[in-house]
């Protein structure tokens, strides 16, 4: 057994989609259809994001959240702030080596520094 996706829950379906296409640089397995599409990693190396319009709102904070890895923390956060993401607000403390931030519809992720520096 794995794990295959992890799906997101979104009221604003066109948003999110817009968002963590762009944000993971993932392309569609297939096209959307009807509020539900998988997002794959074009070279099939890393899990698949699912996004899944539900109408209820979310509520309070996620109970699950993606870390993404990265060798370029300071071009990502500020790739992802363009894209929509808002900076969670947090103390950080020392020796973090994540910044947390929020997808346009309140979902926390963290962008995790790998660059080894």
């Amino acid at each position: 057994m794995y794990v295959g996706s992890v799906v997101i829950d979104c009221n604003d379906f066109p948003a999110m989609y817009a968002f963590w296409t762009a944000a993971l640089r993932y392309v569609p397995r297939d096209p959307p259809e009807d509020g539900w599409a998988v997002l794959r990693d074009p070279d099939g190396d890393h899990v698949n994001v699912s996004l899944q319009l539900v109408p209820e709102p979310r509520i309070g904070k996620n109970r699950l959240h993606l870390d993404l890895y990265t060798a370029d923390p300071a071009g990502e956060l500020a790739r992802l702030l363009e894209l929509g993401a808002v900076r969670f607000p947090r103390t950080p403390e020392a020796g973090d080596d994540f910044v947390t931030l929020q997808d346009p519809e309140g979902n926390l992720f963290d962008v995790i520094d790998k660059s080894g520096g």
